[in-house]
């Protein structure tokens, strides 16, 4: 007979090795992947891990992949420690995307030196905003916040459709679903001449530090800490579930919106329907990767965005479909749950006894 006992003592090691062993085990599931395929599992996983990082045009690319991903996971791993189940990102990038194109626009050609802050600011506000209802309806209904993030994800993207087809598509475009260019003075800078890394990517590393700093540093992440781990403890010592709620789901939102307007005014230039591969939803695993630790999600990102162009690469290079790499990251984010299941489990064979 077979049954599940929790550990009395989880392994600190292995809470670190985890995340190292569910890449090991995504690997090797790879090369199984590839060999089905007809390809060549070591050139395959060269050009999905090694060539990205081969050249600075493709750092530079990998950097910018990064920016959102790095944003988003900041913010779900504040919510994911409070234990608020926030799967609503990808909306809230969105609704950052959308809001600060509409500001973007609204200054059309203005040489105003407020027109990049303003518009970063509209994103920011809106991504809040769209974290905002599900948030309310949790603390005064009590709906199930990971249903209603996730269905706000879809009238996000459909509203964002519904913008480029109608008041923001741009008359010059000939039909097509999109927006105008962006002028210059909305754009985000460029860091590194030739490339395009923007200045979103300083603000995401930066947002990763403000979060660590917080969490670990000041009363406010302590009882954000102590409301994760044990709620009943929290309210016992008089931390306010709501405040602590309302906290981390509008600061995930603000980052979410940053990514999203990032987007438009860095690499994009513009408003499309496609702003998002999936960075919203890839969050999720970049935060379980990184242990939902805010300095740990830097590197969690960069080895998403690393398998975000290595999915190109492979697709450019060796005709591998690009369902693959979302293959990829089911299955990162599947051997990452089951370590951290064993981690704090074990199965326990018994013998049952006969009459």
């Amino acid at each position: 007979m077979m049954r599940i006992q929790a550990r009395t003592q989880p392994s600190q090691l292995m809470t670190f090795v985890s995340p190292l062993l569910a890449i090991a085990l995504t690997l090797i599931f790879g090369c199984i992947l590839f060999s089905a395929l007809d390809k060549n599992p070591i050139e395959a996983l060269h050009v999905l891990l090694i060539t990205p990082l081969s050249d600075g045009y493709n750092v530079g690319e990998m950097l910018v992949k990064m920016c959102p991903l790095l944003l988003c996971a900041v913010g779900l791993s504040l919510c994911y420690r409070a234990n608020m189940w926030n799967i609503g990102a990808e909306g809230q990038l969105l609704a950052g995307a959308l809001g600060g194109s509409a500001v973007a626009l609204a200054f059309g050609d203005s040489t105003s030196a407020l027109a990049l802050p303003l518009t970063l600011l509209a994103g920011v506000a809106s991504g809040v905003a769209w974290s905002a209802v599900p948030t309310y309806l949790k603390l005064r209904f009590n709906s199930n916040l990971i249903l209603t993030t996730i269905m706000f994800n879809y009238i996000a993207f459909y509203l964002l459709v519904w913008a480029v087809n109608g008041p923001l598509r741009d008359p010059d475009g000939y039909g097509f679903p999109e927006s105008a260019m962006f002028s210059d003075q909305t754009m985000l800078p460029i860091l590194v001449a030739g490339t395009r890394i923007h200045l979103g990517i300083l603000l995401s590393l930066l947002s990763a530090v403000v979060a660590w700093f917080i969490l670990s540093k000041t009363h406010l992440g302590f009882q954000v800490r102590v409301f994760g781990s044990d709620e009943p403890a929290a309210t016992y010592a008089g931390f306010s579930s709501k405040k602590l709620s309302w906290f981390v789901m509008l600061l995930a939102g603000a980052l979410a919106g940053l990514a999203g307007v990032c987007e438009v005014t860095g690499p994009i230039g513009q408003l499309v329907p496609n702003v998002s591969p999936g960075y919203g939803y890839s969050a999720i695993i970049v935060a379980y990767l990184g242990r939902l630790h805010p300095l740990g999600a830097i590197i969690a990102a960069i080895f998403l965005a690393v398998l975000y162009m290595g999915g190109d690469l492979a697709q450019i290079q060796m005709n591998i479909p690009t369902a693959v790499i979302g293959m990829f990251q089911g299955v990162l984010l599947f051997f990452l749950l089951a370590c951290d299941f064993f981690i704090r489990n074990r199965l326990v064979f018994t013998h049952q006894a006969t009459a």
